[in-house]
């Protein structure tokens, strides 16, 4: 696995660090602190320089807004940072979503799959497998055939005792902040997954910290 320093060197130009969440009035940003957790965190590792100030006050000068808002905050290398928002539908609880898997791999051993980054190319590929009429949403797996996660959720499985499954970071993915939040509060836990294993829950959920949990179906 590559080292920290050989994270930093490569391709250290080409990409940003990036973060979606949610903002509700009267509830304000959804796991806010998370969010900028795992930004710090792949800062630090990727020796990116961070304005944790700065992209504070951004947050702060659209927190007054009435309506629902998906934001994204993009950090670059150099320190410099976009803070953009645009109004944000909430996922409705009945939700289903269609989802298919790829024939795109991610590589388990690349290090960088942990952190949110602009480098997207295997995700976009595996989404240009389907049309959005066929699959809401396109699973990965890895090299070894382990399900991974989708282009912008994670995956999780109720096998029935209502403890969710959900791949381990080792099998190459994002450390969702959602994810995390459901590890940690123990109603999830890390198990490698399977193709198989679609067929054996008894849901399917999909989701993201912006979208929250998403029921779906193996299309």
């Amino acid at each position: 696995m590559p080292s920290e320093s050989a994270l930093r060197d490569r391709d250290s130009a080409g990409f940003a660090l990036i973060e979606t969440l949610g903002f509700y009035p009267g509830k304000g940003f959804v796991r806010l602190e998370r969010h900028l957790a795992r930004l710090r965190n792949s800062a630090k590792v990727l020796g990116f320089s961070l304005d944790e100030n700065a992209i504070s006050n951004a947050l702060n000068a659209i927190s007054s807004e009435n309506s629902p808002l998906r934001v994204r905050i993009q950090a670059e290398q150099d320190g410099k940072f976009q803070l953009t928002s645009q109004s944000f539908t909430p996922t409705p609880p009945d939700t289903v979503w269609n989802i298919k898997i790829a024939q795109t791999r991610l590589a388990s051993n690349d290090p960088l799959l942990r952190h949110k980054t602009t480098k997207r190319e295997a995700y976009d590929q595996a989404r240009a497998e389907f049309s959005t009429e066929e699959a809401h949403e396109v699973l990965l797996l890895n090299e070894d055939g382990e399900l991974c996660e989708g282009t912008i959720t994670s995956l999780f499985l109720d096998m029935g005792d209502g403890i969710l499954k959900t791949p381990p970071l080792e099998a190459g993915l994002l450390a969702g902040v959602l994810r995390g939040e459901l590890i940690e509060t123990g109603h999830a836990f890390e198990t490698e997954l399977r193709p198989d294993d679609l067929a054996s829950a008894t849901q399917i959920y999909i989701g993201n910290s912006l979208r929250g949990l998403i029921r779906a179906r193996l299309a």
